[in-house]
């Protein structure tokens, strides 16, 4: 399994001064750090995903737990928005942010804010995020939001404005626990249920009518 390369300064600190620990005879706080080492190594982890194939397939943006799904009113860089379904991620699930659809990307909008609990529906408003605006083959918009949570406070996109995405291909990563929200347009369907748990690049999540 590979490692999302944003891991490795956490990975290899804990594990150098996990050695070092251990060296000088300190076997509590070797043990501790080299729990953290795997705790980091978890965290990060960044496994291959295989995309479904089919027409009109909306795939989900990450793994984690659906916490909301809920009607929007129009408005903001996703215009054609209708249907907002809510991922939380815990500590213990891939962090890394998958397209949803083949596209190319509108709008990359970046917002300062704050840092909620990313399971509550305030967090969607107020805390600090990074939207995407994604436009499939057809022109249909999408759009995904990347939100951080207590302790995430750090968002990382890969990606910007006018570069072009395949189903699955990892966007970007957001640390240590966070929610990111994928809005549908009219149109479209939702295909999941509140309290699923959903994975990146292959769980679809809805679907084009």
């Amino acid at each position: 399994m590979s490692i999302a390369r944003e891991g490795y300064p956490f990975i290899l600190s804990a594990a150098l001064l996990a050695l070092l620990a251990l060296a000088l005879g300190w076997k509590s706080a070797g043990l501790v750090l080299g729990l953290a080492t795997l705790l980091f190594l978890g965290f990060f982890r960044d496994p291959e995903r295989i995309p479904p194939e089919g027409e009109g397939l909306i795939l989900s943006p990450a793994d984690g737990k659906v916490v909301g799904i809920k009607e929007v009113e129009k408005g903001g860089i996703f215009g054609e928005a209708r249907t907002r379904v809510s991922i939380f991620l815990s500590p213990l699930d891939v962090h890394v942010n998958r397209a949803p659809v083949k596209g190319r990307v509108e709008e990359v909008q970046y917002q300062k804010g704050s840092f909620f609990a990313a399971y509550k529906e305030e967090a969607s408003q107020r805390n600090e995020q990074n939207a995407l605006r994604i436009a499939d083959l057809r022109g249909r918009k999408l759009g995904v939001v990347q939100i951080a949570g207590v302790m995430a406070r750090r968002i990382i996109c890969y990606v910007k404005k006018g570069d072009s995405l395949e189903p699955g291909q990892r966007f970007g990563l957001i640390m240590f626990g966070s929610r990111v929200d994928l809005f549908l347009p009219q149109g479209s369907r939702a295909e999941v249920v509140e309290g699923q748990r959903v994975k990146g690049g292959e769980t679809i999540i809805g679907r084009f009518l």
